[in-house]
């Protein structure tokens, strides 16, 4: 899972009939200090959240099993708000391999 901001709404004149009912957000992509990574992207909504809200979200091929409609063609999906953020001592994080 990642961190993001949401930006704001998407409007959408025309859906695949899977992704009917289901809001899409634009949401700016953030790392563990909350600083942008990369560029924002349109992400399905489904929770309920507003803009401005810290989310985590979930991309590839889990990113559509949040979602009602499991096949629906999506690449990025809300799942859940951050409340708060903790601080992690560096020296106790796992380091990549």
């Amino acid at each position: 899972m990642f961190l993001g901001r949401i930006l704001g709404s998407v409007v959408a004149t025309v859906k695949v009939p899977s992704l009917r009912g289901v809001p899409l957000l634009v949401m700016q992509p953030v790392d563990e200090e909350l600083q942008p990574a990369g560029e924002p992207i349109v992400v399905a909504d489904s929770i309920g959240v507003g803009r401005g809200e810290i989310v985590y979200w979930e991309g590839g091929r889990e990113a559509p099993l949040a979602l009602e409609e499991s096949f629906a063609p999506v690449d990025a999906t809300v799942v859940g708000i951050v409340d708060s953020l903790g601080k992690v001592p560096r020296a106790t994080r796992r380091r990549k391999r």
